[in-house]
């Protein structure tokens, strides 16, 4: 397998900084080519794939709770840094940060991984790419499980809403074209830090610069916040369009704390998703459950896919 070391900055234009595996014992890095892009990914253990998606403004190192447990759960895990992030490409045109490009990406990088399929969870926008993947190429889709991430129905419905709108502000902040980067930049990255502080532990010192650096990567302001943009262009009609039934079994696991999202969000319409399996609330848990109650939700993730390990 092809290690960080390996490579140099090339066509995709991003900033090369190997080594990010030494922040986390037993884990290995690399690169896969996946069309016009090149996602940076890390990957311990072996057996059945694990895919972990992350969410807005963190990157791989955001599943550093879940990564090794899993892996000694039996399984193989992988997470990338999404188009945009950290040491993935990251394409300039709005555009390139459509759910159908992001959906291809996690398809494409199951496949590049020696894979068919693969269990799959997301949290916050990797969870958007985890649902539209299920929905767009169910065949690479054996389980889902989403933390924090409405359905695309029900945040639609929401932002109906007065009480989810003052929370969503952000999003329309965010479609505007140049002003969101002057901001995020300012007083040391201050805004994507403060999307952060209501985790609970709160970050470390060393995790807080691992997080700037990683959003100081040439072209990763404009990327992530490229994620929003996309989002409000697209037309409701054909948002709508896309929503198919999921057929792979669902796991939703929803901190009830999330300042972002209300907590009704969390359970999707039962002729979405038929075979939801269950809706698992935790109290005391912010919208980043995954660091907020982090052996839970890997207890959770491993019962829920533990059925794969027998076959």
């Amino acid at each position: 397998m092809s290690t960080a070391e390996d490579h140099t900055s090339g066509a995709s234009g991003m900033a090369e900084q190997p080594g990010q595996a030494r922040w986390l014992s037993g884990v290995r890095e690399g690169y896969a080519e996946i069309g016009d892009v090149r996602l940076h990914y890390v990957e311990a253990g072996e057996g059945p794939l694990i895919v972990l998606l992350h969410g807005f403004p963190e990157f791989w190192y955001g599943w550093r709770h879940q990564i090794q447990p899993l892996a000694a759960a039996g399984f193989r895990v992988v997470a990338p840094d999404m188009r945009g992030y950290n040491l993935s490409s990251k394409p300039d045109s709005v555009a390139a940060y459509d759910t159908d490009k992001l959906a291809a990406d996690i398809r494409d990088l199951i496949s590049e991984r020696g894979a068919q399929s693969a269990l799959l969870v997301g949290h916050d926008w990797g969870g958007t790419a985890a649902w539209a993947t299920a929905m767009k190429h169910p065949e690479v889709v054996d389980k889902l499980a989403i933390l924090n991430a409405a359905h695309p129905r029900k945040l639609s419905q929401g932002l109906h809403h007065p009480g989810q709108l003052r929370k969503s502000w952000y999003f329309f902040f965010f479609s505007l074209p140049e002003l969101p980067e002057s901001v995020v930049h300012a007083n040391h990255w201050h805004f994507f830090r403060h999307f952060l502080h209501d985790a609970r532990p709160e970050y470390t010192s060393e995790d807080m610069d691992r997080y700037i650096q990683a959003w100081s990567q040439p072209g990763a302001a404009t990327g992530m916040i490229n994620y929003y943009r996309s989002s409000v262009r697209t037309p409701p009609k054909r948002a709508e369009a896309a929503i198919v039934p999921i057929k792979a079994p669902t796991l939703v696991i929803w901190g009830q704390d999330d300042g972002y999202l209300d907590s009704e969000l969390a359970e999707p319409d039962h002729d979405d998703v038929p075979n939801l399996d269950r809706v698992e609330r935790l109290l005391g848990a912010s919208h980043w459950v995954h660091h907020d109650a982090a052996e839970g939700v890997t207890r959770l993730l491993t019962d829920f896919f533990a059925p794969a390990r027998a076959t």
